[in-house]
């Protein structure tokens, strides 16, 4: 007796279907973490550098814009960044919600949130 091998056509095309449908969650998740990434790095410079120690909060809103605008991060704009200084130190922190359209009425939420104090 010999038993058949390989794939049907209905698996075949069922596997491709979930593989399209992974890749599509991927392309479409995948830059909000990114942006995500590079407005993390750009709060934590910001609050490190030196020379705003003692700048006030409109030179700290412009040296983060400054850099948001390097990094292109659009989610998020000085004016949505909460300043404050703790122990002498600068520390910046925002929190924001990207909602990315999927197909349709569906749609991935994101809550992001950060701060440039050490976690």
């Amino acid at each position: 007796m010999k038993f058949q091998r390989g794939l049907s056509l209905n698996t075949l095309m069922l596997g491709g279907m979930v593989l399209a449908l992974l890749a599509l969650l991927a392309m479409k998740a995948i830059p909000p973490w990114i942006e995500y990434g590079n407005l993390v790095k750009a709060v934590k410079g910001t609050a490190t550098d030196g020379s705003l120690k003692d700048a006030s909060m409109a030179k700290v809103r412009e040296a983060f814009t400054r850099r948001a605008d390097m990094d292109d991060v659009k989610s998020v704009t000085a004016q949505d960044l909460e300043i404050t200084k703790e122990g002498g130190e600068l520390v910046i922190s925002f929190k924001y919600e990207n909602k990315v359209p999927l197909f349709k009425n569906v749609s991935l939420v994101f809550d992001f949130e950060g701060s440039s104090a050490s976690q």
